[in-house]
């Protein structure tokens, strides 16, 4: 078993990892359709953990047949409808704003650990989720929050919302599925089974057309999302899982939006304005008392 302090480590550096992939989809989504950015996301992804488990000699044990329900909802939650959702919500929220709006994720873990997995619900929750809420609904709105009561929210803000509903559902089966796997098993086989899923609306796409005429640059945000987004950051995550729980391992979100903002403001000059940063305080700050280590 790897110790707690590893999996802090690791957490932390997921969380940076995690950052940088809004850049770079942001960068990807101008060239790349979103299921062809998703699939080769994934083609590269699925490469690599094949050869990682080649590496640590570790066999893949067949699905048994009370886990192949769960592992094909890994594959359509945290592969498929994330991935799609990510890629056609970047094309016109900036990677600031979409991360910030990705990181209420814990809340809605805690939440729905408290309901499922019968863990406790206590007062510093409860004021966690509410401002968690409140600074997603000023991240989403500009600040305009009367503008969410009219339904003008814009189509990219629905889809990274949608990532958020997939990721929670990912997090959440994959406790029930790593009783029997390991995270390295459980990673995989959602990454093969959601590339397969992938393949054939990449294919409607035209993506066998359209491949030759990627840049380096798109090339470049691909292998990221695929090697250090996917490889790294999955299996990490699932260790963290797998080690402190999901809402314990879900606190180091918290740190994503940090991350996101400011290679946002480095790498793509996106702008950083009052509603940003009140909003990304009470996200952060509601995330924080969520997930304090105490009340898990």
């Amino acid at each position: 078993m790897i110790s707690v302090p590893v999996i802090y480590g690791k957490l932390l550096l997921t969380a940076f990892l995690w950052g940088g992939t809004f850049v770079a989809a942001r960068v990807v989504t101008q060239h790349v359709e979103p299921f062809s950015a998703s699939f080769l996301r994934f083609v590269v992804a699925s490469f690599f953990l094949i050869l990682l488990a080649g590496k640590r000699k570790a066999s893949f044990p067949l699905l048994k047949k009370n886990q192949l329900l769960p592992a094909i909802l890994l594959g359509m939650t945290g592969i498929f409808t994330y991935n799609v959702f990510f890629f056609m919500g970047l094309k016109t929220v900036t990677a600031s704003r979409a991360s910030l709006i990705v990181a209420t994720n814990p809340v809605f873990i805690s939440l729905f650990s408290v309901l499922l997995f019968k863990e406790r619900m206590n007062a510093g929750k409860v004021m966690g989720i509410i401002l968690c809420l409140a600074g997603a609904a000023i991240v989403i709105s500009h600040g305009n929050l009367p503008e969410i009561f009219r339904g003008k929210l814009g189509w990219g803000a629905v889809y990274i919302l949608g990532c958020v509903a997939s990721w929670v559902a990912y997090s959440l089966i994959g406790k029930v599925i790593m009783k029997d796997l390991s995270p390295l098993h459980a990673v995989t086989y959602s990454c093969l089974i959601g590339t397969l899923a992938l393949f054939f609306p990449a294919l409607q796409e035209g993506i066998y057309e359209q491949v030759m005429t990627y840049t380096a640059i798109d090339w470049t945000g691909i292998f990221y999302l695929g090697f250090f987004g996917t490889v790294l950051g999955f299996l990490w995550y699932y260790e963290g899982i797998q080690v402190i729980g999901p809402s314990r391992a879900a606190v180091f979100i918290n740190f994503v939006p940090v991350s996101g903002v400011l290679l946002g403001w480095l790498l793509l000059d996106e702008s950083i304005n009052l509603s940003l940063l009140t909003g990304a305080a009470l996200v952060i700050g509601g995330v924080y008392l969520t997930n304090k280590i105490k009340n898990t």
